[in-house]
């Protein structure tokens, strides 16, 4: 389907509708219905799709700015496109058999790789057996791509390599698991599946595995999945910013007569939280584009230049949390208002850096690799 503007004009045409649900998002623990049609009908669930495969193929650098758009209206949103792009961009692909389910435009797919469940080779197919954590979106989402393990006869398939089971409504069950401080509006409950059976064309290949010559599935895996998380961090940190400016202008503190605009320490917190925030944008940026080049040009993405690229990622999702934090404590008591953005902002951007593809462990193992030793976790080790 074509477009008439690009992904980033059209996530931020988006912001009303979005921050209009935002709150109801919160409130029933899932993206509001309304906001998910819209992200499908706009296509940018799939705009890391390759183009044979119904989507929009755009660059690393597009699919950050354009989570960062959506995240900037509301955290909850921004993780759900950040999901369904990863989903349909490295799943995707993989539906080479049964590419009639993601053909309709308005489908919305779902999946973990939170926990791996059974896959028994039974006559026609598999049958599928399973409880999925950390499922984003799953109540918005009709297609379901469950991490599985294949059996034969009660015996691991040789191999030893994970699959996704492709499963449709009502095939698998919502479990009401996502109580949660950040963010709520995410909808990331559990996913259970109990003795379902699909054929063998919906068993596809692991999570960016599947042979295909579109440039970004040459992207190095552990980079794609860290360069999304860091979008939804960058919208979020600048509408915190955003909101403080806007508080900070109005607001008289208690037991004085001055502004918050006009007190050192919020010149000092907006100075040094904007440019935390800067800083971390650029580089990432910087990096991810440099890295598609290389790519494009079908040159050997190093392993500095993948652990160097990691540490900016995870650097960027910890910096991001600090430049909220750092304007959430000049706010005052504000920033624990529930009726105020800022409260949201600070429980939502806590939970991107908490995730394991930004996590901040993975920049010791970045140094270890920059000083020529091997790395120790898997984003680095098993995922480059």
């Amino acid at each position: 389907m074509a477009f008439s503007q690009p992904p980033v004009q059209r996530a931020v045409a988006l912001h009303g509708l979005i921050r209009q649900h935002a709150d109801d998002s919160e409130r029933q623990r899932r993206l509001h219905p309304e906001v998910a049609q819209a992200l499908a009908k706009s296509g940018l669930y799939r705009i890391a799709m390759p183009s044979d495969f119904f989507g929009e193929e755009v660059d690393p650098v597009t699919q950050i700015r354009t989570i960062e758009a959506v995240s900037k209206a509301d955290g909850s949103a921004g993780w759900n496109l950040m999901i369904g792009i990863e989903s349909f961009g490295l799943i995707g692909p993989g539906f080479k058999e049964c590419r009639e389910l993601i053909e309709d435009p308005d489908v919305v797919i779902c999946g973990s790789t939170a926990a791996v469940g059974r896959a028994d080779r039974v006559d026609g197919g598999y049958r599928i057996n399973g409880q999925w954590q950390f499922v984003s979106g799953c109540h918005n989402a009709t297609i379901f791509c469950a991490t599985v393990s294949l059996f034969d006869n009660d015996e691991p398939v040789p191999g030893g390599i994970n699959r996704y089971a492709i499963l449709e409504l009502p095939d698998w069950e919502i479990l009401d698991t996502w109580h949660v401080g950040g963010m709520r509006g995410s909808g990331s409950h559990d996913v259970r599946v109990t003795d379902v059976v699909v054929p063998q064309t919906r068993i596809v290949a692991p999570i960016g595995a599947t042979a295909h010559p579109s440039p970004l599935l040459r992207f190095p895996l552990a980079a794609r999945l860290a360069y999304n998380k860091v979008g939804v961090s960058l919208g979020i940190a600048r509408a915190a910013i955003d909101a403080f400016v806007e508080l900070a202008e109005g607001k008289t503190p208690r037991f004085t007569n001055k502004k918050l605009r006009d007190r050192s320490h919020a010149h000092i917190a907006v100075a040094e939280a904007e440019v935390r925030l800067r800083a971390c944008r650029a580089l990432v940026l910087e990096l991810a584009e440099a890295i598609w080049q290389a790519v494009l040009a079908d040159e050997v993405v190093s392993g500095k230049t993948r652990a160097l690229f990691q540490i900016a990622c995870s650097d960027a999702a910890r910096g991001c949390s600090e430049a909220v934090d750092r304007v959430c404590e000049a706010a005052g008591t504000t920033a624990n208002d529930l009726n105020h953005p800022l409260e949201r902002m600070a429980r939502d951007i806590r939970v991107v850096r908490q995730h394991l593809t930004v996590a901040a462990l993975h920049i010791e193992d970045g140094g270890r690799m920059l000083l020529g030793l091997e790395p120790q976790q898997a984003m680095l080790k098993n995922l480059g």
